[in-house]
């Protein structure tokens, strides 16, 4: 006995599968879609904008300048980056669209990919947001005190500091696949690298440990542009623990498990 077949006038037309790009320009989109992730995104712009306040009312003249603008306004970008990569992972889950969206796209590699690519973009788009900041700082700088401002950013520090951000973005997202669970991603990823730096910091023998292992010493040069040398080695072995093995087990863990 065959199965029947339907005439080729009522079957449905094959869909061809979304495109990289279209996925990645998706994923984008979903930053903004939740209250927290819209809140958080205005929360990145304003404190952006803010940051550079201090250096321009309280700082030194000599300080005043757009390298020093841009490095302040980097550190709340960086404190908040990183819970955006997790909650472009978690939402799925908090969300109950994870069904759905692997269910549009059933090959998982292809949707993991295009959040880490979407995480990618979203760090760029952090470090124009303070390289605007600083610009505004320092246009407003002679106009709102009498000290001037020097325009001097050197090219090292824009590429440092932007791989930073990436990276930092790139941590959460790992967090993120690891845990699948907004709140136990977030707490994990400010507690467990808090406690490290605790810990090596407080054990005299393992204060070298702080120099390879914590990503946050590690990474502390970029966002000034001074990285040089044994930095970016301890800078690999930093990402190495806090990027590589999380995103690794974290992707492993989404591709084999049950969505529900």
């Amino acid at each position: 006995m065959t199965a029947p077949t339907l005439p080729a006038a009522d079957r449905l037309p094959d869909v061809p599968a979304p495109g990289l790009g279209t996925l990645v320009r998706v994923e984008l989109r979903k930053s903004a879609d939740t209250r927290a992730g819209f809140w958080l995104l205005v929360s990145l712009g304003v404190l952006a904008l803010a940051a550079p306040a201090l250096i321009l009312f309280f700082a030194d003249p000599p300080d005043k300048a757009l390298s020093e603008y841009v490095a302040v306004a980097q550190l709340p970008v960086a404190l908040l980056l990183p819970v955006l990569g997790i909650l472009l992972v978690t939402s799925e889950w908090s969300q109950r669209t994870a069904l759905s969206t692997f269910a549009l796209v059933p090959q998982r590699s292809r949707v993991l990919l295009a959040k880490l690519l979407a995480a990618v973009v979203l760090g760029g788009l952090g470090v124009v947001a303070t390289l605007l900041s600083g610009v505004l700082a320092v246009a407003l700088t002679p106009v709102l005190t009498a000290d001037p401002a020097s325009w001097s950013l050197e090219p090292a520090q824009v590429a440092q500091t932007a791989l930073a951000q990436v990276l930092v973005v790139l941590v959460g997202v790992a967090f993120g696949l690891l845990l699948l669970s907004s709140p136990l991603a977030i707490v994990v990823y400010f507690a467990l690298p808090t406690a490290f730096t605790v810990l090596v910091s407080t054990v005299a023998s393992l204060d070298w440990l702080r120099d390879w292992w914590d990503l946050t010493t590690t990474t502390g040069p970029m966002y000034s542009g001074d990285l040089q040398g044994e930095g970016w080695a301890q800078v690999g072995t930093s990402t190495l623990l806090w990027l590589v093995v999380p995103l690794v087990a974290g992707w492993i863990r989404v591709q084999r498990s049950e969505i529900a």
